[in-house]
């Protein structure tokens, strides 16, 4: 049974996708401090979600189903004021890929 699918406020996807099946999903928040804990909250249902939906964690050219890279930076923004960044990117299967759409279609550009 599928999850009903997520409201994602900060994390927008870019997809693309590979000649093989396989897909990327990328996002990136750059938020104010006060914002931070809700944008790790949205990585981690979407994290959440693809462990659950996909156990078999680990790079698809290895036989895994899903892999996700996370990174976080401080940085400045225009008007001086302090924001947190963060990148998250989503390889998979098109199994997964399919899957990931479905739940967060809402949130793919």
């Amino acid at each position: 049974m599928t999850a009903p699918p997520f409201s994602l406020h900060y994390l927008l996807f870019d997809p693309s996708a590979g000649t093989d099946g396989t897909g990327l999903f990328e996002a990136m928040a750059a938020v104010v401090p006060a914002d931070a804990a809700a944008v790790e909250a949205e990585i981690a249902q979407v994290l959440d979600w693809a462990g659950t939906q996909f156990p078999d964690r680990g790079p698809v050219e290895d036989g895994g189903d899903w892999e996700a890279e996370l990174q976080v930076a401080d940085d400045v923004g225009g008007a001086g004021q302090p924001l947190r960044v963060f990148s998250l990117s989503l390889a998979g299967s098109a199994a997964f890929c399919t899957a990931f759409e479905q739940q967060f279609g809402d949130a793919i550009a």
